[in-house]
């Protein structure tokens, strides 16, 4: 009667419930831990009773499976059979029989047991243990506790000592608590909170599972930890890890072990709530209402228990939505088709939507109908009309099914067009069905192409495992200008994206326009054009300005397919470039209701990242960060790649959040963009690593990152300062870390190419790490004039954010010279700044000393440490070895040593004891 096994590690996202669990104890003596199947209640169970034997106390365990629940006394006779002998031999010879014919060490007598003394034995044992050390029963499980068990611990923990603790552990959902009787009224009951998408994230990466799959099985497992596992592994297994992408939520394969968790969940609901989650998990939208104009009249009370049993959430105006996609995925999945066609049948007599009506009509038949599948392709054109790509898609997918097969062209016709919508939509499962079956019919090679092209667009970053689909594309598109076109624009984004080659990038995109004028397609050259004129930014070339010109000149549908194409959105992305923000906001706001009319989530997504970073760098933090979260909810609604919402989120938290947060979805975006060969988000999400790193005192491992930029950015011969704003931060990182001499090369170098370019905003920012770099080598009258000029001219651009951090530079290098007024009143105004920006964790940094730098009555001394040597010698001075100092400071042992000499001879100390005395006099 141990832990059921086959239990996956779960315990992310844990620490905070392991403290709950503790205060509780530590208050009541008791806790209620409660929470679906799978949610990670046994993880937290074990932390707890880890954390109580480091403590030497005992723990008693008892971890029931579901069948102990029908054996009489099984619970407690094998918690007794692990309680030391010792605690038994103080109990009387009754208690002592009572206790062996319990477990079944003795043969029971022809008079019956005495059921007294065998419940006076338990608490005697329980104070026996107490009397020595504090005791924690952990009941995991206790669900499949069967009665008599209960009752004999219920009757013992009414009268244990306070030394004794309980910890009660179970899976309430539809039926009756164990756990209250058994702790007593008053006890605080804790429930495991399902997993954020982030925590998903953790998740699979401990498991080896892709990080960019975390928002779909986040969406379909509703957070619980085994079922988003089991769909991961699902996932890997049913695609092979190839077209792990392709899936979306809605679509991941609910099978093996992710099916039998997603079972064993809605097991909690009795049968007959059974069947109407079946109904609602075959409406698009279900309701009560709906239910119950479906043909279940007690559709509110059946959905009351299951709504209990945590399997939905009923709104208060009837919506009735499931708390894990998997679920209705395997509730259809293991109904008979019989039952499905009728429940789609009573669906579409009752929906209010005549084009779900039409939609539940076909999936309520399986044979051809001409008329219905000319009903359903209607249906798809009106969605494709609202912007609703996805649903168009998969009606057009039913259409094709429901045509005759006399009517091959028709059915053609509509399986490409389907391909087209999911394309659209970002729908890779959608895309690659359809384009499956135009691959298997006798399909023209324009439809081949445009199949193709749709499973590309579908794909988002991961166009790196694509480049068979590409090459079919080109062959088919021989001879017809207009498509070989099409298929080398998307050949140019992957050169960019996954290949992180500009040059060729640039080369394809000429001759896509080349092929575009010669096939009369100005819609195909003004997205060359366009891809030119970003390509050309990136390289410096002062060109590319006029041929975003030329792109902006050719006549253009209001909004290409795929964004990043669009010349009006590269003339956006250029006034960001250039600091004019309230033009790339006013241009952002009209771009924003066009791309939602389209239907392309990936469209929605590219203009809510510009707008959280022209919120971002116009110091406006609140909307920058409600930007961010619009920008991630639409990420995992849609299925899309998650590196670049990652990316977004981290900067958004970097500014206006938390630092930890924002390394952490950095983490996330690196992750994610490794695995799909996201070289351009790849850089992004670094550079957002690196400036919490720099921003949090870690000058050594943000060098390291900020290097990574710097190579992926040379490996892709970027130019242009002003497009990742990198090179400041690398420059100040390095003068922190104490190699001056680099940053200064770095900053003549980025300067002269700043200034070449005419990028003000780079220039200003690379002058606040000259000014740094001056302070640190001992220039510092020349250092504070230079960061006070700094900060009015990123006044004058109004970049307040730039404008606080070189507010807190300033107040650095005046401290440096002893000058504790000035100081101070830079940091005030750095304050200032960020507090009016809602830029809290810089906020923070302004209201105390600036990293590794005491805020007292500095000794010259002291004073005169550069950054680096004021972080070794505090860490030397509260204890660190050499080796840790190493460690911490992500340095070499030997750089310690040759630091903490110079550090000595500059404070005449010389030991670590003499050290902490002249830092504290300091301080």
């Amino acid at each position: 009667m141990v832990a059921a096994t086959g239990h996956a590690d779960t315990s992310v996202g844990q620490g905070e419930l392991v403290k709950a669990v503790d205060r509780a104890l530590t208050t009541h003596g008791r806790a209620l831990l409660t929470g679906p199947a799978g949610a990670g209640k046994t993880e937290v169970v074990r932390a707890v009773a880890a954390a109580a034997e480091s403590r030497r106390e005992t723990v008693l365990r008892l971890a029931p499976e579901a069948a102990d629940q029908w054996i009489p006394e099984a619970s407690a006779a094998a918690l007794l059979a692990t309680v030391p002998g010792a605690a038994l031999e103080r109990l009387s010879g009754p208690q002592r029989t009572a206790i062996a014919l319990l477990c079944r060490e003795a043969d029971a007598p022809r008079d019956g047991r005495d059921h007294v003394a065998l419940r006076l034995a338990v608490v005697e044992v329980l104070r026996t243990l107490a009397a020595r050390h504090p005791v924690l029963l952990v009941l995991d499980n206790a669900q499949w506790l069967d009665a008599e068990s209960t009752d004999l611990l219920r009757f013992a923990l009414r009268l244990t000592p306070p030394r004794v603790q309980v910890l009660v552990a179970e899976c309430v959902q539809g039926g009756t608590s164990v756990g209250e009787p058994l702790c007593g009224a008053g006890t605080p009951a804790i429930r495991v909170p399902p997993l954020g998408a982030d925590e998903v994230a953790e998740l699979l990466v401990r498991h080896g599972l892709p990080a960019r799959l975390a928002g779909r099985i986040h969406q379909a497992s509703g957070g619980n930890p085994r079922l988003a596992l089991a769909l991961g592994h699902s996932l890997a297994e049913a695609a092979g890890t190839r077209d792990a992408g392709a899936h979306h939520a809605d679509t991941l394969p609910v099978s093996g072990q992710a099916r039998e968790v997603a079972r064993r969940l809605l097991a909690e609901a009795p049968a007959q709530a059974r069947r109407t989650l079946l109904l609602a998990a075959l409406a698009a939208r279900p309701t009560t209402a709906l239910l119950r104009r479906a043909g279940r009249p007690d559709a509110d009370a059946e959905l009351a228990e299951a709504e209990r049993a945590a399997l939905v959430r009923v709104g208060e105006d009837g919506t009735v939505e499931f708390t894990a996609g998997a679920l209705p995925t395997a509730l259809a999945a293991d109904a008979g088709w019989p039952e499905r066609a009728a429940g789609h049948a009573a669906l579409a007599a009752a929906v209010d939507d005549p084009v779900q009506a039409v939609r539940h009509r076909a999936l309520a038949v399986d044979t051809p109908d001409q008329w219905l599948a000319s009903e359903i392709t209607e249906a798809a054109a009106v969605c494709r009309r609202l912007g609703q790509r996805a649903l168009a898609a998969e009606l057009g997918l039913l259409a094709a099914e429901r045509t005759p097969s006399h009517l091959a062209g028709e059915q053609l016709a509509r399986l490409v067009t389907a391909a087209e919508d999911a394309g659209w939509a970002g729908r890779a499962d959608l895309a690659r069905r359809a384009t499956r079956a135009v691959l298997a019919r006798d399909a023209s090679p324009a439809d081949r192409v445009r199949a193709r092209l749709a499973v590309i667009d579908a794909a988002g970053q991961a166009l790196g495992a694509l480049d068979e689909t590409f090459a079919c594309a080109m062959d088919d598109a021989a001879g017809d200008p207009s498509l070989q076109a099409a298929v080398q624009l998307r050949i140019a984004t992957k050169h960019n994206l996954s290949d992180g080659d500009p040059v060729r990038s640039r080369d394809a995109a000429a001759r896509a326009g080349a092929l575009a004028a010669l096939g009369g397609d100005q819609v195909a050259e003004a997205m060359a054009l366009t891809v030119r004129a970003r390509m050309g930014r990136i390289l410096g070339d002062p060109g590319a300005e006029a041929i975003l010109a030329e792109a902006l000149a050719l006549p253009a549908p209001e909004i290409p397919l795929g964004m990043r194409n669009a010349p009006q959105y590269l003339a956006v992305r250029h006034a960001l470039f250039d600091d004019r923000l309230d033009d790339a906001r006013r241009q952002l706001m009209t771009l924003l209701p066009a791309v939602q009319r389209t239907g392309s989530a990936e469209d929605v997504f590219e203009v809510l990242r510009s707008l959280t970073e022209v919120e971002l760098r116009s110091g406006r933090c609140a909307a920058a960060s409600a930007r961010a979260r619009q920008a991630l909810e639409l990420t995992i609604e849609a299925g899309l790649s998650p590196g670049p919402a990652w990316y977004v989120s981290a900067m958004a938290e970097a500014t206006g959040g938390s630092f930890a947060r924002a390394a952490a979805y950095a983490r996330r975006g690196i992750q994610a963009s490794q695995e799909e060969h996201d070289q351009v988000f790849l850089s992004r999400s670094l550079h957002a690593l690196g400036l919490v790193e720099l921003a949090t005192g870690e000058a050594a491992k943000a060098v390291a990152t900020l290097r990574r930029v710097a190579e992926l950015e040379a490996a892709q011969k970027v130019v242009d300062p002003s497009i990742l704003r990198w090179h400041g931060d690398l420059a100040e990182a390095l003068v922190a870390a104490d190699a001056t001499e680099e940053a200064a090369r770095l900053i003549d170098s980025v300067r002269t190419v700043a200034r070449g370019l005419g990028r003000t905003g780079v220039v200003a920012a690379m002058d606040r790490a000259r000014g740094l770099c001056l302070s640190a080598q001992g220039e510092a009258e020349g250092a504070v004039q230079l960061l006070e000029a700094t900060a009015q001219r990123f006044e004058t651009l109004r970049l307040p954010l730039e404008r606080g951090r070189t507010l807190l530079a300033l107040a650095r290098a005046e401290r440096r010279r002893r000058r504790r007024a000035p100081a101070r009143a830079a940091l005030q105004a750095a304050a200032q700044v960020f507090q009016e920006a809602g830029a809290a964790p810089w906020t923070d940094l302004a209201r105390e000393p600036a990293p590794g730098e005491g805020g007292g009555a500095e000794t010259a001394a002291v004073a005169s440490l550069t950054e680096a040597e004021t972080r070794l010698a505090l860490l030397v001075s509260q204890g660190a070895s050499n080796q840790e100092a190493a460690a911490k400071l992500f340095l070499s042992v030997k750089t310690v040593e040759a630091r903490l000499t110079r550090i000595y001879q500059k404070l005449d100390v010389r030991s670590r004891a003499q050290l902490a005395t002249a830092l504290r006099a300091s301080g």
